[in-house]
């Protein structure tokens, strides 16, 4: 039946190497789940609602993707979305998260139409193969970067905006941390040199224990106020009752005092970004899983993207920001997964949280940190694809790659070498080389940058 469902043999994978997968891939993404509900509940929103409807919009959307398309990525609200829903929608311009939340839900509507008609479909194909090449490889630099930052390795300093932790000044905090996810990325490395199958879940697993050790010896010192909190897992059960708080309230939106000029300026927002990251995803995780056919094409990208735009509309109608095809899928795509067998498993197993919310919250940005980083060494592969030779093709995926961590943005690192890309083709005299739609996409990342 599995085989049948999703051509295992075809894929060249086992259902081991799936289910290995899916789990790698929920690992990684487990901090969602108390993210999400973190930086929602700044704009009035329930927390544990919102952590209900983070999983259930994870689960609809990863299913999705699994049925639909048959490919390993998993979905849930996109982080710098959640942010923008919170902090510039609610906090900025005022307006309610029921008003948020109804921008979501119509730009997942408008996402659905798009992706009917191919018109997403048409933009994916229409990027030039070595610039996708290039967004793969910015991926890796963006997620390793925010591996960094979550282990506390990498930290905000005010004369070089970024730096190394100090690890003698705040060691029994962001110290030890930085330490222990060290450690787990040498774990990693080590295991998956040595092709020990499981390595990047295993290096999770190890990094995350050292914890609970250096927690019990003393060494890492709990402290909530700094951000801090224990490493053990609690075990209780989450208020299933909360998610009416948010189900269904994106038709509860009070537009009385909503400017309509604004609010399609957040709707537009929203498209653009969530557009743009989804398709730089699914570009660098096909391209580090070989899934491109040699025109550089993606085999039922329409079903893909069809999916991920159920899954913002579902999970705006759950009480949650836009849900998106999240990178971190590639950490799944490193351990083999290949199909949508591997997105059954992740899917599962956020429903599961639903149930056991006190103890995937448990896992530490730490502890995820080295399958991050390792990961995004892995995708860093696809500059070896990039020829160098040919400037007009290798400066604007080198502007595309140093733009996504620099820029903290996956789209901006796609808008960046689109510009350039059409640019520097046109005023040297390369126009053969450009598609029609690669002209459209430039002109509006440029009116993007000016009236947005």
């Amino acid at each position: 039946m599995l085989e049948k469902m999703f051509k295992l043999k075809e894929n060249g994978t086992t259902v081991k190497t799936e289910v290995l997968g899916g789990i790698t891939t929920f690992m990684t993404m487990a901090y969602i789940l108390a993210v999400n509900p973190s930086l929602l509940s700044a704009s009035g929103m329930d927390a544990t609602a919102v952590l209900i409807a983070t999983a259930l919009a994870s689960f609809v959307g990863t299913m999705c993707m699994a049925l639909m398309a048959n490919y390993p990525f998993a979905l849930a609200p996109g982080m710098g979305l959640n942010a923008y829903f919170a902090f510039t929608v609610c906090g900025a311009m005022g307006y309610s998260w029921q008003v948020a939340l109804m921008a979501v839900f119509a730009e997942g509507i408008i996402f659905i139409i798009l992706s009917l008609t191919s018109v997403r479909e048409a933009i994916f194909n229409a990027i030039p193969l070595t610039l996708k090449k290039g967004v793969s490889a910015g991926i890796g630099l963006f997620i390793a970067f925010i591996g960094l930052q979550g282990a506390h390795i990498v930290v905000n300093n005010d004369s070089t905006l970024v730096s190394y932790v100090n690890f003698r000044s705040a060691f029994s905090t962001e110290g030890i941390c930085a330490l222990l996810a060290l450690i787990g990325l040498f774990v990693t490395a080590i295991l998956y040199i040595k092709k020990v199958r499981g390595s990047i879940l295993i290096g999770i697993i190890v990094t995350w224990v050292l914890g609970m050790i250096a927690q019990a010896a003393g060494i890492y010192v709990v402290t909530p106020d700094a951000g801090y909190y224990s490493l053990y897992p609690a075990f209780g059960m989450t208020n299933f009752g909360a998610i009416g708080q948010t189900f269904g309230q994106v038709f509860k939106a009070d537009f009385a005092s909503v400017d309509i000029v604004n609010f399609i300026v957040v709707l537009f927002a929203f498209l653009f970004v969530d557009m743009f990251d989804t398709l730089g995803t699914l570009i660098g995780v096909a391209t580090k899983a070989n899934m491109l056919d040699k025109d550089g094409k993606l085999p039922r990208i329409k079903q893909a993207l069809l999916a991920d735009a159920i899954a913002t509309s579902a999970g705006a109608l759950f009480g949650t920001s836009t849900t998106t095809t999240f990178v971190e899928s590639s950490a799944g795509v490193g351990e083999g997964a290949r199909t949508g067998l591997a997105s059954v498993v992740t899917g599962f197993l956020f429903l599961l949280s639903i149930f056991l919310a006190p103890i995937f919250t448990a896992v530490p940005g730490f502890a995820t940190a080295p399958a991050l980083i390792f990961v995004g060494f892995l995708m860093m592969g696809a500059v070896t694809d990039i020829d160098f030779n040919d400037l007009t093709e290798a400066i604007p995926a080198y502007l595309c790659i140093v733009a996504m961590p620099l820029m903290y943005s996956i789209s901006e690192g796609i808008a960046i070498g689109v510009i350039s890309y059409v640019i520097i083709n046109l005023c040297c005299g390369k126009t053969k080389k450009i598609t029609p739609l690669m002209y459209v996409l430039a002109v509006l990342f440029v009116c993007k940058y000016i009236f947005l």
